[in-house]
């Protein structure tokens, strides 16, 4: 929790050895707390009085006629408890009326009607409403610091996040921050080659801040595309000012990226600002990123050039849109195919991703490839279907990929992976 200007540390867990004290010091009484927590003195005090307020509406029924005084400054309490003066045998209500009798014990010269003010000592109201009194304590202090760091990890919802790795776990990382806050990292938001051992400083962004009950539940991202977009903000200064503006990020976390970045300064290329010489400005982020392969492309309003920039480093020949349907037929020379699909079908994933197109790969004039759905009759309509979503059209564009890729594109079964190049090669032997 952040420390304030004007606070002062008030170590609280309390233990209420009340029964042998005549007058509370909240100063030193509440001041066995395990953790130490900053709060200002008057926010405390209110604290306090709340809570002590509510002890006496379930001690007494009601605390209308009760007087609460604290003062801030030297931590005293006082509890006053105000009664009408009635005739004896006439008491109702023994919380806001007392009995002539009972009043002149106090003072001789009380009379009938006149309002008493008898002070309520904390050992008077019991051994449990002490320990409730402490209970509900302790819950309100605690729901208070839980509300200032909810409110602290709200505003830094998409910023980057510093934290150490306190413990790891099979799906989760647990990290603390330098104030001992809590912060999770679940095994989905974690780069898949990243590996964390206790005391490792960790960067992140908070992505979000949930309140389960009264604890917030902080989660840190280092998959998420804002993560790599803050990271372009803090290594290069055209980003950081302003000068250059990133469009939008695609990621497969640990494996690929794209980020589409644009200039209003003709003067600035905005990827080579993006890039460095030979790569020095973006190599601190690729290696931050688990040796993720960053492409920055040159945002532009005409789809048509986006999406070639898109493929890179893909050569495009030619590209058929469909702008209804939000799909786009590109064509390729036969050697450019596998660039344009990429690893694992990495690159044309993102590029699809990055342009809001669905993009279908095909080759440029290639009479000796054959449709995947001339094979229907061999394979499966569904696993053809696979093969498209993939980008793969043609037995050349399969055969041209490695098994373990089109495993992991389509997921297949390698087996049936293996049936179906055996099916394709066979048709190109017997046509050779």
């Amino acid at each position: 929790m952040i420390k304030m200007r004007g606070q002062c540390p008030l170590i609280y867990y309390v233990y209420l050895n009340l029964f042998v004290m005549d007058n509370l010091s909240l100063i030193e009484s509440f001041s066995e707390f395990k953790d130490e927590k900053f709060i200002d003195r008057v926010t405390l005090m209110s604290i306090l009085e709340e809570v002590f307020r509510n002890t006496l509406k379930r001690k007494f029924g009601d605390d209308d006629n009760f007087d609460v005084i604290i003062n801030p400054d030297k931590g005293d309490l006082e509890i006053w408890r105000n009664r009408v003066v009635v005739n004896d045998g006439e008491v109702e209500d023994d919380n806001s009326q007392i009995s002539l009798s009972e009043a002149q014990k106090i003072e001789p010269d009380f009379e009938v009607g006149e309002d008493v003010s008898e002070e309520v000592k904390l050992i008077d109201l019991g051994r449990r409403v002490v320990l409730s009194l402490r209970q509900n304590l302790i819950a309100k202090i605690h729901e208070h610091d839980n509300g200032i760091i909810y409110k602290q990890f709200i505003d830094l919802v998409g910023e980057i996040y510093t934290a150490e790795v306190h413990h790891v776990r099979h799906n989760v990382v647990i990290l603390l921050d330098d104030d001992g806050n809590e912060i999770i990292m679940p095994k989905d938001r974690q780069i898949s080659s990243d590996f964390y051992r206790k005391g490792d400083s960790i960067r992140g962004v908070i992505e979000s801040v949930e309140l389960k009950g009264t604890k917030p539940v902080i989660i840190m991202s280092r998959t998420s595309p804002r993560f790599l977009e803050k990271l372009f903000e803090q290594d290069i200064p055209e980003v950081f000012d302003g000068l250059i503006t990133i469009k939008k990020v695609v990621r497969v976390p640990g494996e690929k990226a794209k980020v589409a970045v644009d200039s209003y300064d003709d003067r600035i290329d905005p990827v080579g600002a993006c890039v460095g010489m030979k790569g020095s400005r973006i190599h601190g982020i690729v290696r931050e990123l688990g040796n993720e392969n960053i492409d920055v492309v040159n945002y532009t309003n005409n789809l048509q050039l986006y999406i070639n920039r898109a493929l890179s480093p893909a050569k495009v020949t030619s590209l058929k849109i469909d702008e209804e349907n939000k799909t786009v037929q590109v064509y390729l020379d036969a050697d450019q195919v596998s660039k344009a699909i990429g690893r694992g079908g990495h690159n044309i994933k993102l590029a699809g991703k990055l342009t809001g197109y669905e993009i279908d790969v095909f080759r440029e004039g290639s009479e000796e490839d054959v449709e995947l759905t001339e094979f229907s009759d061999e394979i499966d309509s569904w696993i053809i279907d696979e093969f498209k979503k993939a980008g793969l059209d043609t037995a050349k564009s399969v055969l041209e990929q490695d098994v373990e890729d089109l495993v992991k594109r389509t997921d297949l079964e390698e087996e049936t992976v293996l049936d179906v190049r055996r099916i394709l090669t066979e048709e190109f032997e017997e046509n050779n």
